[in-house]
Parts: structure tokens; C-alpha cells; sequence
């Protein structure tokens, strides 16, 4: 390589008496000199880091085919894709600083993605993630029925939960139903359910019941409920009235409120002992005394005392008579033998 030649001044050489004039070079380097501030590309490549991401739901399984999103502190994308089989994504080479992280899809219907997050990348590290995709809730109707007619009953509260813990209360409304979200963290998970408030007039559903539900699955849940016992009111209409007494006129016919009959003859056939001694059956000296009337007709049997007693007082009234006489008939033999 050969150095230009700059003509700088006129140099004068002696040479046997004449003056020449010689032009004096000074070498340039070709290349300019690196500046000593440029970092080399290694020691770049030293400061970036990465973020690590493994997903899995509630029981511990891994879960293929999460898909995120990666923003800068500026809001630009700086990353995007899917978790693979054993649920796990790198965004690699990231610029230190906060980056935004955003689950757009959890890869399953079984699965909810979980809220947004801030992630800090550290020079020359990786930053590991575990995301923990919950299941999907279960849809819950709860409805409260008369047990004997069906009929959906509002005004019924009920607690819902698994082992100690209650996760969800709900009442039923004017139709008689209420519904809402219970979270579930298996599969197929087991949950009870319990009555804490009864229908109005309707005795509380003391039973605990369970049933099984699975994420995102609609399930019926129903409590029936029994009628309070109370004792019947009296109807006004039911109270008891006064019978009227009633006086048949004749004999022989049915008095009211009565279905019976007396009958003014015997069935037996036997004739009536007042019709047939109506003598023996008056007393001495009353030929005008009648049995009441209304009053009901005497069978022979019901006679035998007034023949009795009519026939005593005959007997008496003829033993009088005899005495009577025969004293009648010694006082007239007595004034016959005087006045001889």
C-alpha cells in the first residue's frame, strides 16, 4: 500500500551550484479507527432473557393448546403462541423490563383462562410461569315444590356446597326457581345441598340431599316441602241450632227431627185395655177427667195399674156401702123392739 504524496514545501538542494526545488510526502492511513463506545453483538446477546410458561388445570393435568399473548410496557406484541403437549411455551431473546401476559384460549371446553398478569424479564434469566386454568362452573337450577300437589313454591332458601364449606345460597323467586354458577374443581364433582329457610306455610325440608355435578353441565337440584299442620277453624255455618219442640196432634204421626213412628195401635194385635174398661180406668167421682192432649195411647200393659187401682177403690167404696147398711138396718131393728 502506498502512502500519497502531499506537496507541503520547496526544499532547496545544492547541487554543484543549482537549486532544485524536491516535494516532501507524509503518510495517511486508508481505514478510519473503530470507536471505542460500540458494544460488541455477544454482550448483547448476554442481557436478554425469556419467560417460561407451563399450564395445567385445578387437579394437576397438563393442558395442550393454551394460547397467549405477550405485550411490551408499550403495549406492542411482543410474543405469541400455543403451549405444546406437556403444556409448556418459551418466548425467548425478550429486552429486560415488565411485559404484559394474556391467555386468549385454555385449549379446552372444559377450562376458563385465567385473568391477565404482569411478567418481569431480568437480564441473562428466565422467568417460569405455572398457569393454572380453573374448570368451568356448573349451572345450577334449584327449585322447591309442594310435596303432594308439585306445585313450584317461592320463598325457599337453600345452601349449596362440599365438605365444610358453603359456596353458593339461593332463594327461589316468584316462579319458585333460582339458578346460578357453582364452582366445581373436578370433573365430576359431589356437593349437598340443605334448606335454611322453608315456604311460607310449609315446613322446613330437614334432609341433607347431594348430587354430582361436572364443569360447564346444567344440573336440577329440587327440595319439596310439606304443608304446616294447624287445626281446622269451626265453620259458622256448622255451629248447632235449637231444635224446636214439636207436639204431634195426633197420635201415630212422626214428630220432627224424628224418623220414628209411634204407632196408635199395637202391632201385636192386642186390644187396648182403656178402650175396652173405660169405667176401670176413671176414677170415682171424675166421669169427666181425659187423658191429656197429645199425649201418646196407652198400651194394655201401660192399663194394668189403673185397673188395679179402680178396682181397689170399688172394693173400698162397696165395703163402705155394706157397713153402712147393715148399721142402718140394727138401728131400725132396734127402734122396731122399743116401740113394741
Amino acid at each position: 500500500m502506498h502512502a500519497p504524496f502531499v506537496r507541503s514545501a520547496a526544499v532547496a538542494v545544492a547541487v554543484t551550484g543549482t537549486l532544485t526545488w524536491a516535494p516532501a510526502a507524509i503518510a495517511q492511513p486508508s481505514e478510519p479507527t473503530p470507536s471505542a463506545s460500540a458494544a460488541p453483538a455477544e454482550t448483547r446477546a448476554l442481557d436478554a432473557g425469556s419467560v417460561e410458561i407451563t399450564t395445567k388445570d385445578t387437579a394437576g393435568d397438563a393442558l395442550p393448546g393454551a394460547a397467549f399473548l405477550l405485550l411490551d410496557s408499550a403495549g406492542q406484541e411482543a410474543g405469541r403462541g400455543k403451549n405444546d403437549a406437556q403444556g409448556k411455551l418459551t418466548f425467548p431473546d425478550l429486552a429486560p423490563g415488565v411485559y404484559r401476559l394474556k391467555e386468549t384460549a385454555s385449549g379446552s371446553p372444559l377450562h376458563e383462562v385465567v385473568a391477565d398478569q404482569d411478567v418481569i424479564v431480568t437480564p441473562g434469566a428466565t422467568t417460569r410461569l405455572t398457569i393454572t386454568d380453573p374448570f368451568k362452573a356448573a349451572k345450577v337450577l334449584l327449585q322447591a315444590k309442594d310435596d303432594k300437589t308439585g306445585k313450584l313454591l317461592p320463598g325457599a332458601t337453600v345452601n349449596i356446597g362440599t365438605g365444610d364449606s358453603t359456596l353458593l345460597t339461593l332463594t327461589t323467586g316468584a316462579k319458585g326457581t333460582a339458578s346460578g354458577d357453582l364452582p366445581v374443581t373436578s370433573r365430576k364433582t359431589q356437593f349437598w345441598v340443605k334448606e335454611i329457610k322453608a315456604p311460607a306455610g310449609y315446613n322446613l325440608y330437614k334432609p341433607t340431599k347431594t348430587f354430582t355435578a361436572g364443569p360447564g353441565a346444567p344440573v336440577t337440584v329440587t327440595v319439596t316441602n310439606a304443608k304446616t299442620a294447624t287445626d281446622p277453624k269451626p265453620d259458622p255455618s256448622d255451629k248447632p241450632t235449637h231444635k224446636p219442640t214439636h207436639t204431634p196432634s195426633n197420635p201415630g204421626t212422626p214428630s220432627s227431627g224424628s224418623g220414628e213412628t209411634t204407632p196408635s195401635v199395637p202391632a201385636t194385635g192386642t186390644p187396648d185395655a182403656d178402650s175396652s174398661t173405660p169405667a176401670a180406668a176413671t176414677p170415682v167421682g171424675d166421669s169427666t177427667s181425659k187423658a191429656p192432649v197429645g199425649s201418646l195411647a196407652h198400651t194394655g200393659a201401660d192399663a194394668t195399674p189403673w185397673l188395679i187401682g179402680g178396682a181397689g177403690v170399688l172394693i173400698v167404696v162397696g165395703g163402705g156401702v155394706l157397713v153402712m147398711a147393715r148399721r142402718r138396718r140394727a138401728d131400725e131393728s132396734a127402734d122396731d123392739s122399743t116401740e113394741s
